[in-house]
């Protein structure tokens, strides 16, 4: 099997790209950058370039699935500009595959898509599963995210399976949002951002990489939350971090307005609330290695 990666030299990619050498899956990968491109039997590189439309066709060669990870990173200050940079890396990628696959001779019977939690809205009290529909958009991360997933339903055109994964808070030890958390506690400057009492539903990287594979081997297709099954308010977490990394905890939150100057609209990644189901992937036959949040803190910071 081989399969064709976009985004593969990421925090989740690389992840990815690990579990499926371990299962003898071959990989190409797709590159804005020529200096990441190698050339090995199971690791090959390929330019592509989605802004000018340029794109390596051989890049779809005995490839039988794709992983779609490609986009501009959230956590950078969303000026205008740069707004459209997070959308447009979603969007420009997804349609140069599709327009690309339209007039190649190609094997490809599914696409593995990463999209994000944050298409649900803002609550405290909402459990969200993936049937439901946000029609109110009422906010810039639920917008990327339905244009995002608006895309990648083109490849239906080319009667290609299509998953999609609905990333939630990703925690990892080389990366990510983890590591930000990380910084402030590790000198005893660590709070709890606005009423504490927001979801963060989170997943650990390894489980993360893992529903990729298992959606790939056991061909399954649709739309998967990958979340734990234990999420955890914002100041759980924050406590939870601080509790294992042995610091104090004693400063008061941090309100919203202070986040909001410091960060602009970003501000809304740490106040944005969304309980999140697993329950989907678990009854396709997915089982998490971390269901709870402090075996994985404990995996990841000791």
């Amino acid at each position: 099997m081989r399969v064709l990666i976009t985004g593969a030299t990421g925090l989740v990619g690389q992840e990815i790209v690990k579990l499926c050498h371990a299962q003898n899956i071959k990989v190409n990968f797709l590159t804005t950058s020529k200096s990441k491109l190698e050339k090995s039997e199971n690791y090959q590189g390929f330019f592509w370039q989605p802004q000018t439309k340029e794109i390596d066709l051989d890049c779809f060669k005995n490839v039988d699935a794709i992983i779609n990870l490609a986009g501009a990173t959230i956590s950078k200050r969303w000026t205008s500009s740069y707004k459209k940079v997070i959308l447009s890396s979603r969007k420009q990628g997804v349609e140069l595959l599709i327009d690309s696959l339209k007039n190649t001779t190609h094997q490809i019977e599914q696409v593995i898509s990463a999209s994000a939690i944050g298409l649900y809205l803002d609550s405290l009290t909402n459990y969200y599963s993936e049937d439901f529909k946000n029609e109110q958009r009422n906010s810039f991360l639920s917008e990327v995210v339905y244009q995002w997933e608006a895309a990648v339903d083109g490849f239906s055109e080319l009667n290609i399976e299509i998953t999609k994964i609905r990333i939630g808070l990703v925690l990892a030890n080389n990366g990510g949002a983890l590591q930000e958390m990380v910084k402030p506690i590790k000198f005893g400057l660590g709070a709890a951002f606005g009423s504490g009492k927001q979801w963060q539903s989170w997943i650990h990287l390894e489980d993360l990489a893992q529903i990729f594979m298992f959606t790939l081997l056991e061909k399954k297709g649709g739309v998967f939350n990958a979340v734990a099954p234990n999420p955890v308010t914002n100041y759980q977490l924050t406590k939870a971090i601080a509790t294992t990394m042995e610091r104090p905890m004693f400063l008061p939150n941090i309100p919203k307005v202070v986040m909001q100057l410091v960060l602009g609209e970003m501000h809304a990644l740490l106040f944005e609330s969304q309980r999140v189901s697993s329950k989907k992937i678990e009854d396709a036959g997915f089982s998490f290695k971390f269901h709870h949040l402090q075996p994985a803190l404990d995996y990841l910071l000791k």
